[in-house]
């Protein structure tokens, strides 16, 4: 089973859209989780130990995690979607985005 983990800062919109539209795809489990102390769902080493990849929706968010939590980054592959904070949850641009985007990541 491959593990992965979405990552925006308050774990309010993008990343919980990106966890539940890939949520049923075969062969992975999701979750999701923020970088700000404020996140509905803060992001803790056992659950950068968990992941498999790491997608971050920001270059910002790339730096931040590896400025914070390095030593819980092992062989875990960190992928930067570039996708602004602009999109409320389960925006259907922001869907299109995410399956645009995201698959050719989870591919076999």
């Amino acid at each position: 089973m491959h593990h992965v983990l979405f990552v925006c800062s308050q774990n309010r919109f993008r990343s919980p859209t990106a966890e539940r539209v890939f949520s049923s795809w075969p062969h992975i489990e999701v979750a999701s989780a923020g970088l700000e102390p404020t996140a509905t769902r803060s992001i803790t080493p056992e659950l950068l130990k968990w992941a498999n990849s790491i997608f971050v929706m920001e270059r910002s968010h790339r730096n931040k995690l590896l400025k914070k939590f390095r030593p819980y980054l092992k062989d875990q592959r960190i992928i930067c979607l570039n996708i602004p904070d602009e999109y409320e949850y389960m925006d259907p641009i922001l869907i299109r985005l995410l399956q645009s985007t995201v698959p050719r990541y989870l591919q076999k």
